[in-house]
Parts: C-alpha cells; sequence; structure tokens
C-alpha cells in the first residue's frame, strides 16, 4: 500500500502529514507515508481532478482532500481503502 499527502508545503499539510503518519505507525503497517510539495505535488494533485490541498492519496487515489481529519478518522480512512 502507498499513502501519501500531497500539498504545497504549507503548515495544514506539514499537519496532516504528521497526523498520517502517526496513523500509519498506529495501525503497524510497515509502510511509511510519503509526503510531496510543491510543483510536483500540486501537478499530482490536479491530474487527479482534486481542487483543494493537502490530500492523502491511498494507492493513488485521493481519499481526503481540503481537510485535516483526526488521527482515528485517518486511521478509518486508511483501513477501509486498504
Amino acid at each position: 500500500m502507498k499513502i501519501q499527502v500531497l500539498g504545497s508545503g504549507c503548515a495544514t499539510c506539514h499537519k496532516l502529514f504528521e497526523l498520517t503518519s502517526q496513523a500509519v505507525k498506529e495501525l503497524g503497517l510497515p509502510e511509511k507515508a510519503e509526503y510531496l510539495t510543491g510543483d510536483k505535488a500540486i501537478q499530482k494533485i490536479i491530474s487527479m481532478g482534486v481542487m483543494q490541498s493537502p490530500v492523502i492519496t491511498i494507492n493513488g487515489k485521493a481519499v481526503v482532500a481540503g481537510s485535516v481529519p483526526t488521527v482515528n478518522q485517518i486511521k478509518e480512512i486508511i483501513q477501509k481503502n486498504s
């Protein structure tokens, strides 16, 4: 499973990455969340047809966009989409 957080690099994007990393760790997954920022991340967000950031993707599919859920909500999203 590939989990990524995409964003511009702002404080909100960084916070979502921290929470996602914590959720991955708490679930005991062998994967680590990746954090992509800047032009590459923005291009990927646009190519997925998403118009909000930050974004969490699981295996290339946007599962969260434009919000910062709690760690427990992120864990539920990961489990649902794994």
